[in-house]
């Protein structure tokens, strides 16, 4: 399907006031990360066994199971062990929002390859029930991949469609890490430098809107919903939470990131959202080196 020409990154200078060190950052290669896996091993274990190899690591301070390594983690034989997962530091914020807690019961709607669905159980301390869904057939093979080599057995992978997931028993927690534009990867594809098309926007958008507000009718009363996405866009972020607040109940729940980061939007090309927005999280290259993304929590009442 053609998409039209993309509306290009620039779009985004007036909403981001480091443009330089924006611009900076995203041309560099990503660092090297990786999460401990707590349901193997402890944090300081794996980092004295990579120490002892003479891997070079370093501690990221704002969350104690991430590491920088010197070097590609993905032929370490602790990776085949599952006792780490490599992901971009951003994208642990989603799950800290979260806060799942063992005993719980959590969805994760759109979980492969499995990163955030795995953080989670071992967050919950493989305890409790945690549904990792995803409708693809081919992307469930890797998601199930990882679920096994992470030892994880608190978990139960489902195949539908988020946006019509049935009805049963509520969650006290779902998280959404919604299929979007992925600008905020750019850092990884030099294709997506030019941003996403406004189809290509509109067509996602129009899918996240509708798996949020699924996501939030499947909550428990008091239960969280935490979206997310890997794109600047406004569209895709700050407008599809504006549309769940205007069709159900809910609350913004503010969150204080642990590293600097940027405020939700209050408006947008001529469109206002709720001054509550601005506690929702953009995240930036340049704000810790990392990919760029963007995390709302929402509360619904009890």
């Amino acid at each position: 399907m053609k998409e039209g020409p993309p509306l290009g990154i620039e779009r985004y200078r007036p909403i981001i006031p480091e443009w330089d060190l924006f611009v900076a950052a995203s041309s560099r290669p990503l660092p090297h990360v990786i999460r401990v896996n707590t349901l193997r091993i402890a944090p300081e274990r794996l980092l004295h066994r990579l120490l002892s190899q003479g891997i070079g690591v370093e501690r990221i301070p704002w969350e104690p199971t991430l590491f920088r390594l010197d070097r590609p983690p993905g032929r370490l034989i602790e990776h085949w062990l599952g006792l780490f997962y490599v992901q971009e530091a951003t994208q642990a914020l989603p799950v800290i929002a979260l806060d799942p807690k063992p005993g719980e019961t959590v969805l994760d709607m759109c979980a492969a390859p499995g990163g955030k669905a795995t953080h989670i159980a071992a967050r919950m301390e493989n305890r409790g029930c945690l549904v990792a869904n995803e409708p693809s057939g081919r992307r469930q093979q890797g998601l199930l991949a990882n679920v096994n080599r992470l030892g994880i057995f608190n978990a139960t992978i489902t195949g539908y469609r988020g946006e019509s997931f049935p009805s049963g028993p509520r969650f006290d927690r779902v998280l959404i890490d919604a299929p979007c534009s992925a600008e905020g990867t750019l850092r990884k594809s030099a294709s997506l430098a030019g941003g996403a098309s406004a189809s290509a926007i509109r067509r996602l958008s129009s899918l996240q809107r509708r798996l949020i507000v699924r996501g939030y009718d499947l909550l428990r009363p008091g239960g969280i919903l935490v979206y997310s996405t890997c794109t600047f866009a406004p569209e895709e972020n700050e407008a599809v939470v504006a549309h769940l607040l205007n069709e159900r109940d809910g609350r913004i729940v503010p969150i204080e990131p642990p590293f600097p980061a940027a405020g939700g939007l209050t408006e947008w090309d001529g469109d206002r959202f709720a001054p509550e927005m601005s506690g929702c999280v953009r995240i930036y290259p340049h704000h810790i080196d990392s990919g760029g993304g963007f995390v709302a929590r929402i509360e619904r009442p009890d």
